[in-house]
């Protein structure tokens, strides 16, 4: 990309949680400065005008490039806006689980960005809707819902990996293995009490391979169900899932699919969509593919376990 190509917008959403990652984001707009790139930063209000900032991004032929700073619900409403055009979007996490950022290969650090800037790869980005409602990353269902909904109803500021850990050990003892159904693409897979996850990203929180074949530019959403009704089937689903071992368990149904229902008689089963609370069952879940082209590290890898964890202590 080259400075007459056009200007560039840099969408920073000031309520995410990791300041550092929004001061690399002003000092990567800075080198792009330096190099004579024309960067027009915009301050998002919420995260409705997040996604109308990229609109308008989106639609103005002047614009090459958008950036966009922020944890994982900021990146989600940057790309509904951008959704369907060959502008390319490049991210700049800033929040706390930073699922696609990760997924991509992207970590805090401005040499990434610039590596990322100048090596000018992208590659094409599913998106998924929940009844309608936008998602670029997983929409869980059952425990996983219960414990986003306790984190959000206990937040508020900007929260951390820690914040997560009386919520879920409160989970893990109280929650209620209601029973569901899952229909992908016309066909019943399942129907009973269980743990469910549709999305479009290998992995998830600290780095566990749940949807641990998914591909963010395949076309498809992965789907796996856990067969779940009690504290210890969950502790077996845990182990096994650290291990890399899930998929393989008689217990786990994996699969993929375009259009996902998920249906319960039950009615407090929550939902959570890209560590966000989601909508309520009924959830129709379908996939856009290719909706986005997302720039990306040049030979970058998602960030595992280790590495995750690594990142939540600095």
């Amino acid at each position: 990309m080259k400075p007459s190509d056009g200007y560039i917008k840099c969408i920073i959403n000031p309520k995410s949680g990791a300041s550092s990652g929004k001061f690399v984001c002003r000092r990567f707009c800075r080198h792009l400065n330096q190099r004579g790139y024309d960067v027009r930063i915009a301050t998002s209000r919420s995260l409705e005008h997040v996604c109308e900032l990229a609109t308008d991004a989106a639609v103005d032929p002047d614009c090459a490039l958008v950036v966009v700073a922020g944890g994982d619900g900021t990146i989600r409403e940057a790309a509904h806006g951008m959704e369907g055009s060959a502008k390319p979007l490049l991210i700049v996490p800033c929040g706390t689980e930073n699922l696609l950022a990760n997924e991509l290969g992207f970590d805090r650090w401005l040499e990434t960005l610039v590596r990322t800037f100048e090596g000018g790869l992208t590659r094409p980005l599913d998106l998924g809707t929940a009844n309608g409602k936008c998602f670029t990353s997983i929409v869980g269902f059952g425990f996983d819902g219960d414990v986003v909904g306790r984190v959000h109803r206990r937040r508020t500021g900007h929260i951390n990996h820690f914040d997560y850990v009386h919520p879920l050990w409160r989970t893990f003892w109280e929650h209620r293995f209601d029973p569901m159904t899952v229909v992908v693409d016309g066909r019943e897979v399942f129907a009973g009490p269980g743990m469910v996850f549709v999305g479009n990203i290998s992995r998830y929180a600290i780095g566990l391979q749940i949807l641990r074949h998914a591909d963010f530019s395949d076309g498809w959403l992965d789907v796996c169900i856990y067969r779940c009704a009690g504290r210890i089937h969950l502790a077996k689903h845990s182990v096994l899932t650290v291990l890399k071992q899930h998929a393989r368990c008689r217990d786990v149904i994996y699969t993929q699919g375009r259009h996902i229902t998920v249906s319960s008689l039950a009615p407090a089963i929550r939902t959570e969509m890209d560590g966000d609370p989601g909508p309520s069952l009924p959830v129709h879940i379908e996939v856009l593919p290719g909706a986005v082209q997302c720039l990306v590290p040049p030979g970058a890898k998602p960030a595992g376990i280790r590495t995750r964890i690594a990142r939540s202590f600095r």
